[in-house]
């Protein structure tokens, strides 16, 4: 029986100090090869697969692009005295192993993609996006977000977050496409 806790103690001690690696993300180039992926998917961005979302392609990508810079903005005006630390288990389960369920949480309508996505604006997008992860390294380790789901997180959560969010629709748009 000690053996079997100790055990689960060694786990519980190893998660913990995987999960403070992974949420600490403070380096935003882990984002750059994300964005190669979102503009190598701009061509198709009017394919579409019910199966897998009611959203294209167009609408995945523009939300990626309107995510990463909005929680950028925010970052930069963001008032680093003001971070607060606290636990998440949402954020801990999510951003350790690196998942979002998907269709369990509606976007904030400042990053929801308009009715008609036009590629010139994808585009424009992404060039503001790898402006941003350059102005990511900047900032104060406490810049801080407020996220509907995850709480308050600090500059290298919110790098995780980004980073983690980015893969989750990239997914869907690789589920769109290969179905």
């Amino acid at each position: 029986m000690k053996r079997r806790i100790s055990i689960l103690v060694l786990l519980l001690i190893l998660l913990f100090v995987y999960s403070k690696i992974k949420m600490n993300q403070d380096n935003p180039e882990v984002l750059v090869p994300l964005l190669a992926k979102v503009e190598n998917y701009i061509p198709h961005r009017d394919e579409i697969n019910p199966e897998v979302s009611k959203a294209d392609v167009a609408w995945q990508l523009d939300h990626i692009l309107k995510t990463i810079n909005r929680v950028t903005e925010v970052l930069e005006k963001s008032n680093p005295d003001a971070f607060k630390s606290s636990i998440s288990g949402a954020r801990i389960m999510s951003l350790t192993a690196g998942y979002i369920p998907r269709g369990r949480a509606q976007s904030p309508d400042v990053v929801k993609p308009p009715e008609v996505i036009v590629a010139k604006a994808i585009y424009r997008q992404l060039e503001e996006a790898k402006v941003n992860i350059a102005k990511l390294k900047e900032l104060d380790e406490n810049s801080n977000f407020e996220h509907f789901v995850f709480g308050q997180l600090n500059k290298a959560q919110t790098i995780r977050f980004m980073e983690v969010h980015t893969k989750h629709h990239l997914k869907i748009v690789d589920d769109i496409l290969n179905n």
